[in-house]
């Protein structure tokens, strides 16, 4: 439990994607019943011209911009045009959101035959075959310019504006920002992946260009963060922790300039270094040569 849920306005309703749940809140040896804010986590299965694909656990919002970003992220389809949205039905057991999509990209995605059970926004989970575990997207062909100051204002804008993880403190976020700096849209989540899907969705559906601004995220920059962002045409990822060694493999294939601990006083360039700007005479001192592992 987090000392900041305390300070929440409990008589204004959560955000979606928060719950208030009773718990006991023991501290120097008392005990003191309260209601907490908790952040959800559902099952939401996605079902393809009336075929159950995938189900994903994930925080039941922004749930329209989740199914479009995830059906680009995962190239079950080519364009944002290709995937309508037929409904979105609430049972007792989770979320079911049905989708329509070419019949050729129906076909396609019977193929792969893949069934991904995730557990918190898994994507490679369940995947039957290691050539269908990893895909390797064309390479990027933005060339995007990114000052350290633009991505120190991005990164503090991104934590302002994490409504669901100010509450309860379980959320991941993705931020796109502007080449300025400046926040464009923020999408929370349970899952990592789940949260730049979302992120993915809002971006087409907002007419947002990939060329026009970079990515924030809270999370590691994992092999499937790298992917998702690479194949929807992302030029630079900026994470807030470590990438894996996977992650930094594909980015160096798929041109995404890759950073990780990406902090207000300094940063780690993994791949790609020509998209981040020098800084400028103003800017704060460098941190000192050495780990670049989070303090």
């Amino acid at each position: 439990m987090t000392d900041h849920t305390r300070h929440a306005d409990f008589e204004s309703a959560p955000p979606a994607g928060a719950v208030r749940r009773p718990v006991q809140r023991w501290r120097g040896g008392s005990m003191q019943p309260l209601d907490d804010h908790v952040a959800e986590e559902v099952p939401i299965a996605f079902v393809y011209n009336d075929v159950p694909f995938a189900v994903m656990m994930a925080t039941p919002a922004d749930l329209e911009d989740f199914a479009r970003g995830f059906a680009l992220s995962e190239g079950i389809v080519a364009s944002p045009g290709d995937v309508a949205i037929e409904g979105i039905q609430h049972f007792i057991e989770g979320i079911e959101i049905r989708l329509r999509i070419p019949d050729t990209r129906a076909e396609a995605l019977a193929l792969r035959r893949r069934s991904m059970s995730g557990r918190s926004g898994c994507g490679v989970c369940g995947s039957e075959l290691l050539e269908a575990a990893l895909r390797y997207p064309a390479p990027v062909e933005a060339d995007v310019r990114v000052s350290p100051e633009s991505l120190s204002r991005a990164l503090r804008a991104l934590r302002d504006a994490q409504s669901i993880a100010a509450l309860t403190g379980a959320t991941h976020a993705a931020g796109w920002a502007a080449l300025d700096g400046t926040l464009q849209l923020v999408r929370e989540d349970v899952g990592r992946h789940n949260a730049l899907d979302k992120l993915i969705g809002a971006l087409h559906t907002r007419g947002f260009d990939p060329a026009d601004g970079f990515l924030v995220v809270t999370s590691r920059a994992s092999y499937e963060m790298a992917m998702k962002a690479a194949s929807v045409g992302i030029a630079l990822m900026a994470a807030i922790s470590a990438p894996t060694a996977l992650a930094i493999s594909l980015a160096e294939r798929a041109h995404l300039t890759l950073i990780g601990f990406a902090r207000d006083d300094g940063h780690a360039v993994y791949t790609h270094a020509q998209r981040l700007l020098p800084p400028s005479a103003t800017s704060p001192a460098p941190a000192r040569p050495g780990r670049t592992s989070a303090p």
